[in-house]
């Protein structure tokens, strides 16, 4: 798991507690964790949808295994996401998580996780802040990051156009930096690399991602994504995913 020096516990008054670049305050029904230098002081208003629709701030797209919606007011460009359960037990419990304590919430541990990783220059989203609200035995949890320069995904390029090896040697030399520091990801998928056109290449999603020491989960990692590529490209006209990509993506991840 992260090793964090600067984690705080939820406070059991009512007012907040800082640490390093973290403030965790209480709300009525959970509590927020945020970076006040990103979003100064928020109150509960800064992750509901609704707020942000009246003020004519608010793009919806469908995205990962829940809703996401872009945030645009004034110098603000986030990434608004409730987290939802995928799979077979989405329709059971939906976007419901078994609650076995704050520091354990997914918003909350991918938060300071993408802290961490932005601080050793990884190409992952800026964290913003965090929220679950607790429900008897369950939670339900938001987490706004800052939205990437781009927000085209290797999904959305591969069915545009073939890539040139390059474009796959950055891939890989993506994922390589993250497993040389540790990180693993827990669903790397062709959704959530995104490419820039600078050739810049970003990981989103590292929810229930966490650091740990190198491994056999390494190749792992790659062969879910491996399995991600032929099921994206597989109607696809032919060229798009081949032995040559996938060769120049593991040299990406090996020289990183």
């Amino acid at each position: 798991m992260v090793n964090n020096p600067s984690r705080v516990s939820l406070p059991g008054a009512s007012s907040s507690v800082t640490a390093g670049l973290e403030t965790v305050a209480p709300t009525a029904s959970g509590a927020m964790l945020y970076d006040a230098s990103r979003c100064g002081q928020p109150d509960g208003a800064l992750f509901e949808r609704g707020h942000w629709r009246a003020r004519g701030a608010l793009e919806e797209a469908a995205g990962g295994r829940g809703t996401v919606a872009f945030i645009r007011d004034g110098g603000r460009r986030w990434v608004l996401r409730h987290y939802r359960r995928g799979g077979l037990v989405a329709g059971l419990l939906g976007d419901r998580y078994l609650w076995t304590g704050a520091d354990r919430t997914r918003a909350f541990r991918e938060w300071r996780l993408l802290r961490e990783l932005r601080a050793a220059g990884l190409p992952v989203p800026e964290p913003v802040a965090a929220r679950y609200q607790r429900h008897g035995l369950f939670y339900r949890a938001d987490l706004i990051t800052a939205e990437l320069p781009t927000r085209r995904t290797l999904a959305q390029a591969l069915a545009t156009a073939p890539l040139e090896a390059a474009a796959w040697r950055a891939v890989g030399a993506c994922v390589g930096r993250l497993h040389a520091h540790g990180v693993h990801h827990a669903d790397l998928n062709a959704h959530n690399v995104l490419l820039g056109d600078d050739g810049e290449v970003y990981v989103l999603d590292l929810d229930r991602g966490q650091i740990r020491p190198r491994g056999a989960w390494e190749q792992a990692v790659l062969e879910r994504l491996q399995r991600s590529l032929r099921k994206v490209t597989a109607a696809l006209p032919p060229g798009r995913f081949d032995a040559a990509a996938w060769a120049a993506l593991r040299a990406g991840a090996e020289g990183a």
